[in-house]
């Protein structure tokens, strides 16, 4: 079933962030029918800086192409504000869609672009955003493909201004609505009642955002459609990597922190080491002997 079909099914869709072929790999065996390419987790990840516009198209359809080597999991790919104009969208949906993007989120930020959750944003005119929601459709390969429009209206100009601009993008052809940061729980309702009927919904969920946490089953119950969890994992990576760091300079050895990581067998497990190399001697040349009998 693809992710568009998926859509027009009962429960939401649960869509963790991922930054990498490794992450996608650990989130698709544990059961995710689809995975969000968070924008803000390559910035961390990659640049060790914050999600303010710094990450470029290039980087980012370079790490949809890897994700998309490792796993077939349906990827929601963040690529911010299209990096330009109408017609640096066209490029980016045509780059992404390329690279195995199964949906591409758009926001109507002004260049450069920061994280939904951080203040003081910047916004283009809806008639802008339409543009590049239109651009975006057009430019995509397949109806199976699917433009996913931000708006980041409700820090920007209110909350109604928000749900104006979402319907102006499902007009002008977006498949999914994404209202930024909603800021409590009547918001969020608001949301699904405003726009639950004109276009699947995608909310997400940032620990210490503006919008009050909530779990998927809650949020599907009001009507979201997909729900993403996008920097989850780089907290819980740089929690973990900062205690690790902490406990080697203290005491010199990895001892006191083994049963909070894998061993080398474990992780070569994980990573599919053993059946890689199996694949690999598949391939290889037979003894001559093997080839003499086959012939014969």
């Amino acid at each position: 079933m693809s992710l568009k079909q998926r859509l027009t099914t009962a429960a939401p869709v649960v869509a963790p962030g991922v930054y990498d072929a490794l992450t996608a790999s650990i989130a698709t065996a544990a059961g995710f029918e689809a995975l969000y390419l968070s924008g803000a987790a390559i910035a961390y990840t990659r640049l060790g800086r914050p999600d303010i516009g710094l990450v470029s198209m290039s980087e980012v359809a370079e790490v949809v192409t890897l994700v998309r080597d490792r796993v077939p999991t349906p990827l929601i790919v963040d690529a911010d504000n299209g990096y330009g104009n109408a017609l640096n969208v066209q490029r980016t949906v045509r780059l992404f869609e390329r690279a195995g993007a199964t949906a591409i989120q758009l926001e109507d930020q002004t260049l450069p672009k920061r994280c939904g959750h951080l203040q003081d944003k910047s916004l283009i005119t809806a008639a802008e955003m339409v543009g590049k929601v239109k651009a975006a459709v057009d430019a995509r390969q397949s109806d199976e493909t699917l433009i996913v429009a931000r708006t980041d209206a409700v820090a920007v100009e209110g909350f109604d201004r928000a749900i104006d601009r979402a319907r102006l993008y499902a007009e002008a052809g977006a498949d999914v609505l994404f209202v930024e940061a909603p800021r409590s729980r009547e918001q969020l309702v608001a949301v699904t009642r405003s726009l639950g009927g004109i276009r699947p919904l995608l909310v997400n969920m940032v620990e210490g955002g503006d919008t009050p946490l909530a779990s998927a089953e809650d949020l599907g119950g009001l009507g979201f459609r997909i729900v993403i969890f996008p920097g989850g994992i780089v907290r819980a990576l740089a929690h973990t990597a900062q205690a690790y760091y902490r406990s080697l300079k203290a005491n010199g050895t990895n001892q006191p922190f083994k049963d909070r990581m894998f061993d080398f067998n474990a992780l070569n497990a994980l990573i599919g080491t053993p059946e890689m190399l199996a694949l690999g001697r598949s391939y290889e040349e037979p003894e001559e002997g093997a080839v003499a009998l086959k012939i014969g």
